[in-house]
């Protein structure tokens, strides 16, 4: 099968391209650590000629517990990830709940993304494809790889092939996740760029009681692995202190061993694709 390549602004998602990044912090906490993110992966994603899409949630719908802090809320955050992206001079995405969301939000962003938990709701995936945008959808922790094909149906049904898949671990037991390597060739196979997460792939849902956990440790080995895969891309989390982050902290990467995290990958890459 021909597989598309997806363009999102000058970044290119393609399975046998070199890989890009979607990075970011998980939620807007405020414009100013945006901001500072959004330079700091700018400039590592630059030093590598690699390509970068600026990620960041204005709201964090699934959240936990009731007190968790969820974000500025839709307009609020679309303005301000517009905003930071323009001047940066990079393409962002976000991600939307409600179908009633995604005609507002491509006004903003470059790309959707349909959150793990909502992907296999019909009209949000309908209202994505809808808007023309380039749409991501993240697995399902639910769903087998397979079932990822139903996924790309909903979005081909509006005549959008701007579509990027998502693998981000799948349920073991109770509070564990794990990913499954075969993952990335079998949705590879309906046409279109698969991307690893990095970061959510080694949550621990519920781990800390009130809030989700997370092995951070591993998330270096799992993305080489998913590098030699020969992905299209990787999604990651990043905050200056993600200890102190407002939103899963436990998973996300320390902003300053984003560099060295990004020139890994790469090479991992280029052995897998026989780049140069």
């Amino acid at each position: 099968m021909r597989e598309n390549v997806v363009q999102i602004g000058e970044v290119r998602f393609g399975n046998g391209l070199p890989v890009a990044f979607i990075g970011g912090p998980c939620v807007i906490e405020s414009e100013r650590l945006l901001r500072t993110v959004g330079r700091a992966l700018k400039k590592a994603c630059g030093a590598l000629k690699a390509g970068l899409v600026l990620k960041a949630s204005f709201d964090k719908a699934n959240r936990t517990s009731l007190k968790s802090f969820r974000g500025p809320g839709l307009e609020e955050g679309l303005r301000i990830l517009s905003k930071v992206a323009a001047e940066l001079g990079v393409p962002c995405v976000t991600d939307v709940h409600e179908p009633g969301q995604a005609a507002l939000a491509a006004r903003y962003v470059d790309m959707l993304q349909v959150p793990a938990f909502l992907s296999r709701q019909t009209d949000l995936l309908l209202a994505c494809g809808r808007t023309g945008r380039a749409v991501n959808v993240k697995k399902g922790q639910f769903l087998s790889p397979y079932d990822m094909k139903h996924a790309v149906e909903k979005i081909l049904s509006t005549g959008n092939r701007r579509i990027l898949l998502t693998e981000r671990g799948s349920s073991f037991g109770y509070g564990n996740l794990i990913v499954d390597m075969r993952s990335y060739q079998i949705m590879r196979s309906f046409g279109f760029p698969v991307i690893h997460d990095a970061t959510h792939c080694v949550q621990l849902p519920g781990g800390n009681g009130a809030t989700t956990g997370g092995q951070r440790e591993f998330v270096r080995p799992l993305a080489r692995a998913a590098a030699a895969a020969g992905v299209a891309g990787v999604f990651f989390e990043t905050h200056p202190d993600p200890d102190k982050a407002l939103s899963d902290g436990p998973n996300a990467l320390a902003l300053a061993s984003v560099p060295s995290f990004l020139r890994e990958i790469r090479r991992f890459d280029a052995l897998s694709k026989e780049l140069s």
